[in-house]
């Protein structure tokens, strides 16, 4: 089976406002928020087979965190700019262009697509992922060529908030 992992990037500092929104960094709470997802992902023993981001640098140092947390090569993390400043149909697009071979897929981005995209697949309700939220969505069925409206469903929702 298809497994795919939503993930928003952690939170960013927006402090040094001479920095464009596509180079905003990570917060204090957020650089402590990826490596806390990170550890309970590889708890449950989970490794991508895939890892698509956003090249945005708040969504692509929280790629490189998990990643690390999960012993997969961050220059393996394939960066697409397609998925900053996107919408639903983009990341539908892109999730469908994954290769066959791949079963479990991590794909980080930013609100709202990622939200939209969560609800869309899986006729879900999620208000709002929050920063570094990872949704663990499974497809029904086995390709993700057939990725769209309640072609999956929700198996986890986690995020930091909840070890706080």
């Amino acid at each position: 089976m298809k497994t795919l992992y939503l993930i928003r990037h952690a939170k960013s500092d927006w402090s040094d406002e001479s920095l464009s929104d596509y180079d905003r960094p990570l917060s204090h709470r957020g650089m402590k928020d990826a490596p806390l997802m990170g550890s309970k992902l590889a708890d449950k023993d989970i490794r991508p087979d895939l890892i698509l981001s956003s090249p945005a640098l708040r969504a692509k140092t929280t790629a490189i965190s998990i990643a690390e947390a999960l012993s997969y090569p961050p220059e393996s993390i394939h960066y697409d700019h397609a998925l900053y400043a996107s919408d639903v149909e983009t990341v539908l697009s892109i999730i469908r262009s994954v290769a066959p071979s791949v079963n479990t897929l991590f794909l980080f981005g930013h609100n709202p697509e990622i939200t939209e995209c969560a609800n869309l697949i899986t006729n879900g309700d999620i208000e709002s992922i929050p920063t570094c939220g990872v949704v663990t969505i499974q497809l029904k069925d086995d390709s993700w060529e057939s990725i769209g409206k309640n072609s999956a469903e929700i198996r986890r929702f986690d995020f930091p908030k909840k070890y706080r």
